[in-house]
């Protein structure tokens, strides 16, 4: 009589040896497919990365900015292709329509919920950081930048060209130029000069056909929808043409801190009515925490801010604007715009330039972060109940940025970024964690849903707005396949307003098969009407 456990053995190792062997053969396939839409030098074979590569995880995980996203039950790609030629990008596209696998395109890897680099259907990413040349021309004043440049590299470039120029974007260097830009991209000299997306003039793309497009054979509507729609639902933005700004040699930085018992709550309550009004050279962030000191629980107010214009004009300024904060000439610092950059990113003063080319942060946190925007001032008791909420908490934080000055003079639909005149400012709430496991996680996420949901009578309504850039799943997501446009529209109204109808019939235009799709990509009618009708 044969042994049942060694029939069953022999079972589970044939099943095993042919799912191996099958992995195998899709391999080969895919590799064969990517090689045959693409050129043969430099061969898309040596930027393809499957399981079985010994890079294969390192390349993944170098630009994962949210741990919780590393886990061992996080979905994983089939594979990674790293273009270093536009031939792999339109291979990829091609092969990934045959094989049925959705595409996920990560510049800078700082997508908060992780739409770049995860997906719960088949997928593979195309991760650009390979692309980013940056050409900085100072007789047009402008420059060509590859989406997978980060910001840091980008504002390196520039300075290495000129101390008078500079670009208005996010104060983070290690973000990705690619979604940042194609997301709004706003930064502290969004009042002077608007977004980096006002500030863009050119874009390269592939399309879902493999095409590549710049400016005039895209068309105004397709390049309308790339600036603040978020460029992952149209294509693949190799590359964008910007116009640097003219920025003075010398600015002024301050970073003040004021708690409840030295007077915060009045402070950021007369903030709410300058902080939008002031002049459009100075940018004055405010970051909420909870602390306690000596068994006191109390809430620190940071005042960060960033002047166009050295330390005496801005004295001046501020004491005739907004003399409760105290601003003394100890408090400025007087430095180049590309130093203010250090120093909005905590970097202290005498810091080598170059750290501005260090692609990776370190360390990395789990995190989950919401946005809102405010269009009336809250009140000093609202204050006060909202500071309790956060004691209670004790550990969200809420940063608040100014709107206003140029943002102020901006259509709402001359991009599809609509958050422009009648907001006061935006509000980013962010809770970071370093414990693993889903205890700290399920508890941290409860933090920042709760102070999110508490805040609802104070922001805006009718849509409840969010940005773009700080990517909530929370919001509303399309399901998976092709989204109906009321199913997205639920999420998509407070990214967009009313912009959103226009970013439809563009998708449906130029992507009607809706390849470029994830949870929070705008749907396309024809593909979902040709789903209806089978």
């Amino acid at each position: 009589m044969r042994n049942p456990v060694s029939i069953l053995s022999v079972i589970i190792f044939l099943l095993c040896n042919s799912m191996a062997n099958s992995d195998i053969l899709e391999e080969s396939s895919i590799l064969q497919c990517l090689s045959n839409h693409s050129v043969t030098s430099p061969p898309i074979s040596s930027v393809t990365y499957f399981p079985t590569n010994p890079s294969y995880t390192s390349i993944l995980q170098s630009y994962i900015r949210n741990l919780r996203f590393t886990s061992a039950t996080t979905a994983k790609p089939l594979f990674i292709v790293v273009p270093s030629h536009d031939s792999h990008i339109q291979a990829s596209i091609i092969c990934c329509k045959i094989h049925g696998l959705e595409m996920r395109i990560r510049s800078g890897g700082h997508d908060y919920d992780g739409l770049s680099y995860v997906s719960a259907a088949p997928f593979m990413i195309l991760d650009m950081f390979n692309l980013r040349s940056i050409i900085v021309d100072m007789e047009d004043e402008s420059a060509w930048v590859e989406s997978g440049a980060t910001l840091g590299e980008l504002f390196y470039r520039i300075a290495e060209k000129s101390k008078n120029h500079g670009f208005p974007a996010g104060v983070c260097p290690t973000v990705g130029v690619g979604g940042h830009f194609s997301g709004g991209g706003y930064g502290n000299m969004m009042r002077k000069h608007g977004l980096s997306t006002d500030n863009i003039v050119d874009a390269k793309l592939v399309d879902a056909n493999g095409r590549i497009l710049d400016r005039e054979s895209m068309g105004e509507d397709l390049f309308w929808a790339i600036r603040g729609g978020g460029g992952a639902s149209f294509g693949v933005i190799l590359s964008w043409k910007i116009k640097v700004v003219s920025v003075p040699e010398i600015v002024t930085v301050f970073r003040i801190e004021k708690t409840l018992e030295q007077g915060a709550t009045d402070i950021v309550h007369k903030w709410q009515y300058i902080a939008d009004k002031i002049d459009e050279n100075l940018f004055i962030r405010v970051v909420l925490l909870p602390v306690t000191k000596k068994h006191l629980q109390s809430i620190k107010a940071k005042f960060i801010a960033l002047f166009l214009g050295n330390a005496e004009k801005l004295i001046s300024l501020m004491n005739g604007t907004f003399p409760e904060l105290g601003l003394s000439p100890e408090n400025c610092v007087e430095m180049s715009w590309i130093e203010s950059v250090l120093f909005w990113s905590n970097y202290p003063k005498g810091t080598s330039l170059e750290v501005l080319l260090n692609r990776h942060p370190q360390p990395e946190k789990y995190l989950k972060k919401k946005s809102d925007y405010v269009q009336e001032p809250i009140s000093k008791k609202d204050l006060e109940g909202i500071w309790k909420k956060m004691i209670e908490l004790r550990r969200p934080a809420l940063t608040l940025n100014p709107y206003g000055g140029k943002m102020s003079e901006i259509s709402e639909s001359e991009t599809p970024f609509p958050h422009r005149a009648g907001n006061i400012y935006k509000i980013q709430y962010s809770v970071t964690w370093k414990e693993d496991g889903a205890e700290a996680s399920d508890r941290s996420l409860d933090q920042i849903t709760r102070i999110y949901d508490y805040m609802t009578p104070y922001v805006s309504k009718y849509p409840r707005s969010s940005y773009l850039n700080y990517r909530d799943v929370d919001i509303g997501i399309n399901e998976i396949g092709n989204a109906s446009y009321s199913e997205a529209k639920v999420w998509a109204s407070k990214y967009f307003k009313g912009n959103f109808d226009r970013l439809v019939q563009v998708k449906s235009m130029v992507d009607p098969g809706n390849f470029f799709r994830y949870e929070q990509s705008i749907p396309s009618l024809t593909s979902w009407k040709s789903t209806m009708a089978e």
